[in-house]
């Protein structure tokens, strides 16, 4: 079992930034793909970014290239989600996914059916 545990949750601020932390514990951490998804009010649960082991290797939903940065910090067992210019159509639930290694040689991104383990979701509201 893995478990995966969001914080870092808040109002999306226009033009403001959040991290979003994903904690790991359980198995062990280098055998996942680690990644973000999200669902807005009405839509899908979409793939948005998620990184290799080392870190050497990321992918990202085109909607979000060049503005949410994901990384990790193995030390921690923590995946990170740097949410930059937010605007509201980031309103979203964000949720933390483990997909096994051995499923695939390269990450990629994946549907939320390919997904191994979820964490519970993280809201990010939007400002009012």
């Amino acid at each position: 079992q893995v478990q995966l545990v969001e914080s870092g949750g808040g109002l999306a601020q226009a033009g403001g930034s959040l991290r979003l932390s994903c904690a790991v514990s359980g198995r062990t951490f280098s055998a996942y793909y680690m990644g973000w998804f999200r669902q807005a009010p009405g839509l899908v649960r979409e793939f948005v970014a998620a990184i290799t082991w080392s870190g050497g290797s990321t992918v990202y939903a085109d909607p979000v290239k060049g503005r949410f940065p994901v990384s990790r910090d193995n030390d921690k067992n923590t995946v990170y989600l740097q949410m930059n210019n937010q605007t509201p159509a980031h309103t979203a639930n964000y949720s933390c996914a483990a997909r096994l290694t051995t499923r695939d040689p390269i990450v990629r991104s994946w549907n939320e059916m390919e997904t191994d383990y979820w964490g519970q979701g993280t809201q990010i509201p939007a400002s009012s």
